[in-house]
């Protein structure tokens, strides 16, 4: 049987608690619902191909082809994707004829993964 060997650098090594910090941080964090939300949020972003979907669209508005033609997936599948991100307000569409457009929701989400690119590639 191998046995892991664990790092206890990483945490105190005795109890000793800032109640004024704790106060601080405990007035300063958001409802649970707000960071339910923001993690649900993170969780769609996980996901590979829809990363790809959405800086895809930081360029320029695309339609469901493009995105397929783009990304190597089918219509269907990208069609999927999108369902979830719209579901989650991270991408929006407009119908133009027969074919529907879609573009990013707002500019948070430009912002946010384009901070995360920055993040990874530094």
């Amino acid at each position: 049987m191998k046995r892991i060997k664990r790092d206890n650098r990483a945490i105190c090594e005795v109890l000793c608690i800032n109640e004024r910090k704790v106060a601080a941080a405990k007035r300063a964090m958001k409802p649970y619902a707000t960071l339910f939300k923001l993690a649900a949020t993170f969780k769609v972003l996980g996901d590979p191909t829809r990363t790809k979907i959405i800086s895809a669209l930081l360029q320029e508005e695309l339609c469901v082809c493009d995105l397929a033609s783009l990304i190597g997936l089918s219509q269907s599948a990208i069609s999927h994707q999108l369902r979830i991100l719209r579901n989650m307000n991270l991408v929006k569409y407009r119908k133009e004829g027969r074919i529907a457009y879609y573009s990013l929701d707002d500019d948070h989400i430009s912002a946010i993964l384009t901070a995360g690119l920055k993040h990874v590639e530094e």
